[in-house]
């Protein structure tokens, strides 16, 4: 179980890179509902950046969950149901820290889970869930001055995605 964070030090926010080409990928996406004012701008901002690399709308496939602890299954799901596969995924959702410790175990759970599917499914799955101590973060990191998470998870997915084109023995990045 992760402990709180010590170090608030905050790195220099920058613009996640939109000179890769999508436009052959398909893209799986989850998004929870659960501070839906959140997760929707965060999906605004993957969808944009997906759109950005020339990705084609009928390559994206979008669930929605009530909440960040329904993403995996939500993921699981699209990679069983889609034909043909999807070539990534991401998991966009939220959790804000409370009064009690529910939010380390949802949000510990969670990323277990989805890097399982990811490694059993040989699909590259994104992760976008905000993991934040207040609301104001989650504003800040969702199209707030911490920029666009969604399109950061985008950004990670696309880039798997074409990376894992490429292998091959004998070649080096």
């Amino acid at each position: 179980m992760p402990g709180k964070r010590k170090d608030h030090t905050v790195p220099t926010y920058t613009q996640p890179n939109a000179n890769m080409d999508a436009s052959h990928l398909r893209v799986a996406m989850a998004v929870s509902t659960y501070h839906s004012d959140i997760t929707t701008a965060m999906r605004e901002g993957a969808e944009k950046f997906f759109k950005d690399c020339n990705g084609q709308a009928h390559h994206l496939a979008v669930i929605e969950c009530p909440g960040a602890w329904e993403l995996p299954v939500a993921i699981a799901a699209m990679c069983d149901a889609l034909d043909p596969p999807a070539d990534a995924c991401l998991a966009l959702g939220c959790v804000i820290q409370g009064e009690t410790s529910h939010d380390q175990w949802i949000n510990a759970s969670v990323s277990d889970a989805l890097m399982a599917i990811s490694v059993n499914a040989g699909v590259p799955v994104s992760f976008g869930l905000l993991t934040c101590e207040n609301l104001a973060q989650a504003k800040a990191r969702s199209g707030g001055d911490r920029g666009n998470k969604g399109a950061e998870a985008m950004a990670a997915a696309i880039a798997q995605a074409l990376a894992n084109e490429d292998i091959q023995w004998g070649t080096e990045p």
